[in-house]
C-alpha cells in the first residue's frame, strides 16, 4: 500500500525542494552512481517542464572525493579528512549534474550553505534572494552544505535540516526526502522484517519523534539517527506550512510517482504556518542555546495571553553571555521554554536590570535605549 493523494499537493507545488541523500547516490563501494543521478535528473528536468521549480538540496561530495582518490568506503576518516575529500568532491559532482542537466537544456547554479549561513540574518536573506533570482533565470539551485568549512557539532544532519530550512525560508509548497528506505516504519525494518510502513502522520509531535527514534544507545530497536533527522526536519517544515514526503530515491520513477500523488514512502501534510519567516529565523537560531532569560509568572502570562514584549520588570535572572541583538530563550519559572527573542541590551546590561521598572532603566544604566528587554516584534513564542 501506499499513499494515494487526490488532489495532490506536491502536484500543486509551484517550488519543491527536494533533498537526495549520500545514501541514494553512492553504490555499495562508495563511489557514485551515476545510473541513479542520471534518472534523478531526468525526474528534475521533468518536473520543470511540468511548470515546477524544484530546488535540489544534495549530498555526496566526500563520496566522490572518496572516489577520485581511491580510499576505500570502510575506512573511518576523521573531520579533517572529511573536509579535505569534501573540497575535492565538490566540483567532481557539480560536474556531473551540470553535463547530465545540460542534456535537458537546463542550466544549474551551486550555492554552498553552512549553519552561519541561516543564523546570520543578512546573509538568510541574501541566500533567499539569490535563490530567487536563480529560479527567475530559469536556473535550477543545486545545494549542498560547505563540508570542507563545517565542524560536525554544527552540521545540519545529512542535509535533512538544511533542506528543510530552504524550503520554509523560500515560502516552497512542498519538501521531499530522498534516501535509500521506504519511509518511516513502526519498527526498525533492518531488524524486524514485519515491520510496517507508516504512510501517512497527520502530525508530527516532538513526542512521537522520541517515540519513532529515541536517541541512539544499546537498547535501541526502533529508527535511526538517519530518520531522526529526516523527522526533525519534516517537523520544522510541516509547522511551517510545508507538506512533506520521505521515500527510496533509489527506486526509478519515485519523483513522478510523488508529484502524481500515489507512491510508496510517508507522508505529512503542512499544517498551518505558524509564524512568519521573520519569527520562524527567530526560532531556527541553534546559537541561543544557552543563552536564557528566566521570567516571573506575571511576565509569562504578559506574554503568552496579552501578546506583550517582554520588560526587565519581568526578568528574574539571566543566563549566558551575549550581546544586544543576539537572540536568546524566554524560559518560565518551572524551565519550561516560552520562545525566542531578539533582546535589546546585552547580558550584563540585562542582569542590572532585571526586575527593575522601565523607568529605572536610565538611573541605573546611565542611559536608555529601550523600554523593553525584548520587543512583541522581535519575540517568536513556541
Amino acid at each position: 500500500m501506499s499513499p494515494k493523494l487526490s488532489p495532490s499537493p506536491f502536484a500543486r507545488a509551484r517550488t519543491a525542494v527536494i533533498k537526495v541523500g549520500s545514501a541514494v547516490l553512492t553504490t555499495a563501494s562508495g563511489e557514485i552512481d551515476t545510473a541513479i543521478l542520471r534518472g534523478l535528473c531526468g525526474s528534475f528536468a521533468g518536473l520543470v517542464r511540468g511548470k515546477h521549480s524544484p530546488i535540489v538540496v544534495t549530498s555526496g561530495a566526500v563520496a566522490s572525493g572518496r572516489s577520485a582518490l581511491g580510499i576505500p568506503a570502510s575506512r573511518k576518516l576523521t573531520i579533517a579528512e572529511k573536509q579535505a575529500l569534501a573540497a575535492v568532491g565538490q566540483s567532481r559532482i557539480m560536474r556531473l549534474y551540470s553535463d547530465i542537466f545540460a542534456e535537458h537544456g537546463i542550466v544549474v547554479g551551486q550555492m554552498l550553505l553552512t549553519h552561519g549561513d541561516m543564523e546570520d540574518r543578512r546573509r538568510y536573506l541574501n541566500t533567499g534572494y539569490t535563490l530567487s533570482h536563480l529560479l527567475r533565470l530559469g536556473c535550477l539551485p543545486i545545494i549542498n552544505e560547505n563540508d570542507t568549512t563545517t565542524v560536525d557539532e554544527l552540521k545540519f544532519g545529512d542535509n535533512d535540516g538544511l533542506a528543510a530550512l530552504v524550503a520554509v525560508g523560500m515560502q516552497a509548497e512542498a519538501l521531499v526526502l530522498l534516501s535509500d528506505v521506504d519511509g518511516l516504519y513502526d519498527s526498525n525494518p533492518k531488524s524486524n522484517p514485519g515491520a510496517k510502513l507508516i504512510e501517512r502522520v497527520e502530525r508530527l509531535t516532538p513526542a512521537l519523534i522520541e517515540q519513532m527514534c529515541p536517541p541512539p544507545g544499546p537498547d535501541v530497536t526502533v529508527g535511526s539517527g538517519g530518520m531522526r533527522s529526516k523527522l526533525a526536519a519534516a517537523r520544522l517544515a510541516t509547522t511551517q506550512g510545508v507538506c512533506v514526503a520521505i521515500a527510496n530515491g533509489r527506486q526509478p520513477g519515485k519523483l513522478e510517482h510523488i508529484f502524481t500523488g500515489d507512491f510508496r514512502g510517508t507522508y505529512f501534510p503542512a499544517q498551518p504556518r505558524r509564524h512568519s519567516s521573520w519569527r520562524h529565523w527567530i526560532l531556527s537560531k541553534r546559537s541561543a542555546a544557552g543563552r536564557r532569560l528566566h521570567i516571573d509568572e506575571g511576565a509569562r502570562n504578559a506574554l503568552l495571553k496579552n501578546n506583550k514584549s517582554l520588560l526587565p520588570a519581568g526578568i528574574s535572572r539571566v543566563e549566558g553571555n551575549f550581546d544586544a541583538g543576539d537572540v536568546a530563550e524566554i524560559v518560565d519559572s518551572s524551565g519550561r521554554v516560552l520562545g525566542r527573542g531578539i533582546v535589546n541590551y546585552n547580558a550584563e546590561e540585562l542582569e542590572r536590570i532585571a526586575g527593575h521598572r522601565s523607568s529605572e532603566i536610565e538611573a541605573i544604566l546611565g542611559s536608555k535605549s529601550y523600554d523593553e528587554a525584548i520587543h512583541r516584534d522581535n519575540l517568536a513564542l513556541m
